[in-house]
């Protein structure tokens, strides 16, 4: 039987219109539901039928479930435009989160040569800095995935692939606390600077 967003931790999401832009929300192997996608925290007020952008949004993210667990996110990795917004991921779904799970953040405006890890409560975080490439493609640079590797597999797999590293991670990166990692954010960067138009 297909496993649907109903019978995951992301129904709640979906059902608040959270989940934007979606590449991949299906399961994408067995027991194992991916969303590929934005995820909403904060929305602009609407007038009658009008349909407008999220004020404020999680990028490029990349999550699982899987079962039996119908509570927590297995994996989750993010894009966010300033570290600061960990703290309202935190206010608007930080009850999908585990202890002992793997989560990621990159971060716009973290120094680019730091790497820490944070606690939010009893969760732990890996927080990196954003390069000139995708959260994704740094992502697998983490992981120590080649590309060559899952290029042969489709969507779906090549996510379930990505998933099965990202739960083996581990690293023994400095842990500072959410308040030290703000005091050492720096100004957030215009993400299209430096771009060819």
């Amino acid at each position: 039987m297909t496993l649907t967003i109903d019978k995951t931790p992301l129904a709640r999401l979906e059902a608040e219109s959270r989940l934007t832009h979606a590449i991949i929300k299906e399961e994408i192997s067995p027991g194992r539901f991916g969303f590929r996608g934005e995820i909403a925290l904060k929305f602009q007020q609407q007038m009658a039928d009008e349909k407008r952008p999220p004020e404020l949004s999680v990028w490029q993210v990349f999550t699982s479930t899987k079962e039996p667990d119908d509570k927590h996110l297995e994996m989750f990795m993010c894009y966010l435009l300033s570290f600061e917004y960990l703290g309202t991921i935190m206010e608007v779904f930080g009850d999908l989160f585990k202890p002992g799970n793997k989560y990621f953040i990159y971060s716009n405006n973290q120094d680019l040569l730091a790497k820490y890890r944070i606690y939010m409560g009893d969760v732990m975080f890996y927080c990196l800095a954003i390069g000139e490439a995708t959260a994704y493609n740094e992502f697998l640079e983490l992981l120590f995935i080649d590309k060559n590797d899952i290029k042969k597999l489709n969507t779906g797999g090549k996510m379930d692939y990505i998933i099965e590293e990202a739960v083996k991670f581990d690293s023994d990166w400095e842990v500072i606390t959410y308040e030290e990692g703000l005091k050492r954010m720096g100004p957030v960067r215009n993400p299209n600077e430096n771009r060819p138009v």
